[in-house]
């Protein structure tokens, strides 16, 4: 029955500080024991398109007398990470009852480990720039010699204070994440989660009943399955080593790879990058993997490319080689698989409800974060969409808005921005030169290539490279790169033009802050190359998108 404007209102309380005011109407209670809050106003077409398969659902099994005590919460995270955190604070903060469970705080992430922050906070992002920290000093005593300073000794570095300073760290702050989530007045629930059935979790043996079931577990680094596997470690361990590598074998070319061959080779181990491709970090703009490859070298890094590792020996001394498909390389005391990272799906009890996963176990959602089961929902890494932690961030903080502010809220991908902490680091956002042409067809490519004022003095061989990637026809800047010190920084305050969709005229009318790298940005004026070509049928796929930010 249509519902008439001179319909009475009915003011009530769904929600814990969310009243609001709803039309009393048929339609609506036969309805109200599905709905989360939201005001008449938001009750679209749009939203109840949506929503259809969910509501019908939970219509079938809700008591419409008992709108939130049919449950226990509703809400229930699997997994404090950042994108479960921020989903489960967002919740609260609207007004729902929510669970979260995680396990038992550990350096190393395991079938019965984890700690609340998940990978990021513990053992990625956070500790891994710590690290990254530590590892540049040695360059810059190396700088400073052409600036008058000289050192009686030369400096020598304490790999235990490090990882000890770096746990205490992540100590607190896996402590500060647990009184987020208290003070927000989110039950925190230290266990394995195991979904039961489409409202049901398992932590531990105790049953949770939950509206809404949210996964965000993560992933977790692999390594290929070859002889001699079980001597290497991964990038979980390579953060928590007993000592610092002597020699280290890291097989991969991707950020992670790069990043600990950094850090490692920063720390003055002996580095050696094997990876099954001429470059590194396929997917990134083509100008960007030269350059990063050529400077890396300079500082002592060693790429065996197109060699891929067939087994590890180890000898009677503990020493460790290398078998590829080009002979062996021997003398390693370490050996580090980067070669991905895999959802951590396992043993959750999604193929039993009906959650539909991809063959590499990623949970597949739709643009909403919806899986299969209408009550299950998925954010982050564990649905292998753009891995990256702000990504998961977004997709949290969408999520809770569909759910419990009635306001249908995709995550969106376009022009993320994002970081690769190699020495020197690249910044990035938007589209390649290469994916540019495949969308655009015609573009014009601004470059520059210099020698920064650091290096004038220090001596040393360090460049910068900057890219610009323009659509001909616009002028609109699609992608926006850099490699070189402070790379990160400065393009997270670009990536806000990019975004916004300026031009190049936009950025030409800036002003520049002089002496800076960032300034060359704005003053680059003759573009390096054009590139004339129809533009294709189709945009980007979806793995093309995902390659854009680095995954």
């Amino acid at each position: 029955m249509a519902t008439s404007v001179t319909t009475p209102k009915l003011t009530t309380t769904f929600y814990k500080r969310l009243p609001i005011t709803v039309p009393l109407s048929s339609h609506f209670l036969s309805l109200q024991n599905t709905l989360t809050p939201f005001s008449h106003n938001c009750c679209s077409l749009l939203y109840f398109q949506y929503q259809r398969r969910h509501v019908a659902a939970r219509a079938n099994s809700d008591n419409g007398a008992e709108l939130r005590s049919h449950y226990d919460f509703d809400l229930f995270t699997i997994g404090a990470g950042s994108g479960g955190v921020r989903a489960s604070r967002f919740a609260a903060n609207f007004g729902a009852s929510v669970a979260i469970c995680e396990l038992p705080f550990s350096t190393i992430s395991s079938e019965t480990t984890g700690g609340v922050g998940g990978t990021c906070v513990l053992r990625g992002c956070v500790p891994k720039k710590l690290l990254v920290y530590a590892s540049k000093f040695s360059h810059e005593f190396d700088e400073s010699n052409g600036f008058g300073w000289k050192y009686g000794t030369e400096p020598q570095h304490d790999w235990s204070t490090l990882i000890a300073n770096k746990n205490a760290e992540l100590q607190r702050l896996t402590g500060i994440y647990k009184n987020i989530l208290i003070n927000a007045g989110i039950t925190l629930i230290e266990g394995r989660g195991k979904i039961v059935d489409p409202h049901t979790v398992d932590v531990d043996g105790k049953l949770y009943s939950a509206r809404h079931i949210l996964i965000s577990v993560g992933g977790r680094p692999f390594i290929p399955d070859i002889p001699g596997s079980e001597y290497a470690i991964d990038s979980d361990a390579a953060l928590d080593l007993s000592s610092k590598p002597e020699k280290i074998a890291i097989v991969g070319g991707g950020y992670i790879a790069l990043e600990f061959a950094g850090i490692f080779s920063g720390l003055t181990s002996e580095v050696h990058v094997f990876i099954r491709q001429k470059k590194v970090l396929r997917g990134f703009d083509e100008d960007i993997r030269d350059f990063v490859a050529e400077q890396m070298s300079l500082r002592g890094i060693e790429f065996h490319t197109e060699e891929s590792p067939q087994a590890i020996l180890k000898s009677t001394d503990g020493s460790l080689s290398v078998k590829t498909n080009k002979g062996t390389v021997d003398g390693f005391s370490h050996v580090m698989f980067a070669t991905g990272r895999r959802p951590n799906t396992k043993n959750l009890g999604l193929e039993k409800v009906g959650v539909k996963m991809t063959k590499n176990g990623a949970i597949e959602v739709d643009e909403y974060s919806g899986t299969a089961v209408p009550s299950i929902w998925a954010v982050g890494d564990v649905t292998d969409r753009i891995n990256l932690t702000p990504v998961a961030l977004m997709e949290g903080g969408a999520l809770a808005k569909t759910l419990f502010q009635a306001e249908p809220t995709k995550p969106d991908y376009s022009a993320v921005p994002s970081a690769v902490f190699s020495q020197p680091p690249i910044g990035q956002v938007g589209l390649s030169e290469e994916q540019a042409i495949q969308e655009y067809g015609d573009i014009d490519v601004f470059t520059a290539n210099f020698r920064p004022l650091k290096a004038t003095l220090s001596g040393l061989p360090d460049r910068i490279f900057m890219k610009l990637v323009l659509c001909a026809k616009t002028n609109k800047v699609l992608g926006l790169h850099m490699c070189g010190e402070d790379a990160p920084e400065i393009v997270q305050g670009f990536a806000v033009a990019v975004k916004a969709g300026l031009t190049k005229a936009d950025f030409d009318a800036t002003v520049g802050v002089h002496p800076t790298a960032a300034e060359e940005f704005v003053t680059l004026r003759t573009p390096t190359r054009k590139i004339r070509k129809s533009p294709p049928s189709e945009g980007m796929t979806g793995p093309e998108v995902k390659a854009a930010a680095g995954v």
